[in-house]
């Protein structure tokens, strides 16, 4: 008798199933926390050259605060003042409206900064002066965080099948802990980089380890359907492995589109996620709002899924990010508001693409391998997130990063609609079904499938329909 036999026997969605999934769904909001507290952390505030070492002299101490700046700091293109710009020496014809001319020239801060306060008393960027020359360390952080996410889920997910999951995750849930606290405490930018590697790579188990926790303990009935045919092989079958995801062509073909697929999303959510400066709001009300439009986003995925298909909704959703990167590419930024919103519009598509993906990919992959395809996909979109606070770097054009990610959000739907569309289609068994070299017709709808002959099953999986 196999164990979902005995679920099915015992209740297989009572009192305990629902207290299983209550405590790991309480444990896994911290996740998300995890993820966009460098948004925070990180945040750069205004900030200018220190110039108290030029303050020699009683012609430099009878001048007003903003004289002092004027003849210290040069001014830029818009008229605010260099935030990493100095002038070696006092200059003292400025203050008689002269021009901004000078002949000597501007040099870097040489003796540190002045932080703007008004909002964040102390970030990793005030703290160890992650600014001007030194701001790709402060971007590095988020990026670290994820290599360590990417790294923990290929070792946690080893591990609990070797070690047990409830072990494996309370050592997530005392590694995530440990670390997220240890990390407060750091004192160099390297101790802190570390840690937060660390951080990522315990906390990556609570995410994967966590979901194979809840299928596990629960009946077929209420599984996922995408998840449930995973347990419709018996003892003796063959093993899979990753490397079956590129044996054959169109095996071949299905990987490289979803992982383009999978990179284009990942790398535009998190990209939007991470931008939540530059729209003239306060960026905790920008996080807020920008929380409070995934909701309407995922209760229009699950209204539209099966009224358009699941192939459509994917490319409208990227496309519909794309769109609104573009439109913000043009948007004045004194227009802070127009822009806001459609910032806020791009984060609701991102979000129900990302909500898509998720129930489009497993139905797309074939029972056999199917496990072996959401690890690859999830690898790639932990790569994209890995990437996305870089981009930012790549500012030698301002509007550069914005246009990346436009870029990248169209290509992936446009990508979206080379895939097959697997609304109320009989989900692949095999890679002979994604193969068609066998008589799958995987292509069917569920109603006109073909009496296929099953293994003996138990009476209640026959009554059941399973």
């Amino acid at each position: 008798m196999k164990f979902e036999h005995v679920l099915a026997e015992t209740d297989g969605f009572g009192r305990f199933q629902i207290m299983t999934i209550s405590l790991i769904f309480v444990t896994r909001i911290t996740l998300p926390c995890h993820y966009l507290v460098h948004n925070f952390i990180a945040a750069v505030t205004d900030h200018r050259c220190d110039i108290s070492g030029m303050e020699d002299g009683k012609v430099f101490r009878n001048l007003t605060q903003d004289q002092r700046l004027s003849v210290s700091i040069p001014a830029e293109d818009d008229g605010s003042r260099s935030s990493c710009k100095m002038f070696r020496e006092p200059q003292f014809h400025l203050l008689y409206n002269f021009s901004n001319a000078t002949e000597m020239p501007a040099v870097p801060c040489q003796y540190g900064w002045v932080y703007d306060t008004s909002i964040f008393s102390s970030t990793l960027a005030t703290e160890w002066d992650l600014v001007c020359d030194k701001r790709s360390l402060n971007k590095a952080t988020a990026t670290i965080f994820f290599v360590g996410v990417m790294t923990g889920a290929v070792v946690s997910g080893s591990l609990s099948d070797r070690y047990g999951r409830k072990s494996m995750l309370l050592v997530s849930y005392l590694s995530g802990m440990v670390f997220g606290l240890a990390s407060a405490f750091s004192s160099s930018f390297l101790m802190f980089a570390i840690i937060r590697f660390f951080t990522g790579f315990g906390i990556a188990g609570i995410n994967i380890i966590s979901i194979v926790l809840c299928l596990e303990w629960v009946d077929i009935e209420h599984r996922k359907l995408t998840l449930s045919n995973i347990v419709v092989l018996g003892k003796g079958q063959k093993t899979y492995t990753y490397l079956d995801l590129v044996r054959t062509p169109k095996m071949r073909r299905l990987a490289l589109l979803t992982g383009i697929i999978w990179f284009g999303i990942a790398f535009t959510f998190y990209g939007i996620s991470f931008n939540i400066t530059g729209f003239g709001m306060n960026i905790y009300l920008t996080q807020c709002v920008y929380a409070t439009i995934e909701v309407p986003a995922l209760l229009a995925v699950y209204y539209l899924l099966d009224k358009i298909g699941r192939r459509r909704f994917q490319v409208w959703a990227l496309l519909g990010v794309g769109l609104c990167l573009a439109v913000n590419t043009f948007i004045p930024k004194d227009m802070s508001l127009y822009r806001s919103i459609v910032a806020i519009l791009g984060k609701g598509c991102a979000a129900a693409s990302y909500t898509t993906v998720f129930l489009y990919t497993p139905e797309l992959y074939p029972t056999v391998v199917r496990q072996n395809g959401m690890g690859y996909n999830s690898f790639i979109s932990r790569l994209a997130v890995s990437i996305a606070p870089l981009v930012t770097l790549l500012d030698v054009w301002e509007p550069l990063p914005q246009v990346i990610m436009c870029t990248v959000a169209i290509t992936a739907g446009l990508v979206a609609t080379l895939l097959p569309e697997t609304m109320n289609k009989r989900l692949p068994e095999t890679i002979e079904d994604v193969e068609q070299t066998r008589k799958g017709l995987v292509s069917q709808p569920v109603q006109e499938r073909p009496n296929i002959p099953m293994e003996p099953l138990m009476n209640d999986e026959i009554e059941k329909g399973t």
